[in-house]
């Protein structure tokens, strides 16, 4: 029989999804907590599933998300499937740089890490002013070719074999110097 006073399975998960919900955002506590009502120390702890969220307290924290009580609840219930088949792996090609990515292990709400393979040709660029969620740590490992990736103003030459890891606070930018295409593997670990 559980105690109810101790966090299950379902608590952890529930606390994971709702720490990924935040980050997501690129929210602090303290902008969740004014968000939502619910304090800064009470969102820690359930972040870190050291207490259940009442009815109450889920209830505005999927307003402040903009989801409803149930789907959070789906999100947190369903498991990833261990295997996913090469051919059932999303890609995706953007058509002005020929980039292609391709979502090795997609995310899910339960898990905090995914695999992302990517592919650029010769001479392709691509920039970001920002990260998708500040802090996001990357693990970037080049499978074939040479690439230049650049971190904060600094450029960091990587040719196959290498890896470099780090996480994302500012701009980066991704350029195959050629002449042949680059691949590479990012592991992505929400922070």
């Amino acid at each position: 029989m559980r105690n109810e006073d101790l966090p299950g399975e379902e608590d952890h998960r529930l606390a994971a999804r709702l720490a990924a919900l935040r980050a997501d955002r690129g929210w602090s506590l303290d902008e969740l907590a004014r968000r939502s009502g619910v304090s800064r120390s009470t969102l820690s702890r359930l972040e870190r599933a050291e207490l259940s969220p009442t009815a109450a307290q889920l209830g505005r924290l999927c307003a402040a998300y903009g989801r409803t009580v149930s789907r959070l609840l789906a999100e947190v219930e369903a498991e990833p499937p261990g295997l996913l088949r090469a051919a059932d792996q999303p890609r995706w090609h953007d058509p002005a740089t020929g980039f292609v990515r391709r979502s090795v292990s997609p995310p899910h709400p339960g898990l905090r890490a995914e695999l992302v393979e990517g592919t650029l040709p010769p001479g392709a660029v691509i920039s970001y002013d920002a990260p998708p969620v500040p802090g996001l740590e990357q693990h970037l490992w080049v499978l074939d070719g040479e690439l230049h990736l650049e971190l904060d103003g600094t450029v960091h030459h990587l040719a196959a074999g290498d890896c470099l890891r780090y996480r994302l606070h500012g701009t980066s930018g991704f350029h195959c110097p050629g002449p042949h295409l680059v691949r590479y593997l990012i592991a992505l670990v929400l922070p």
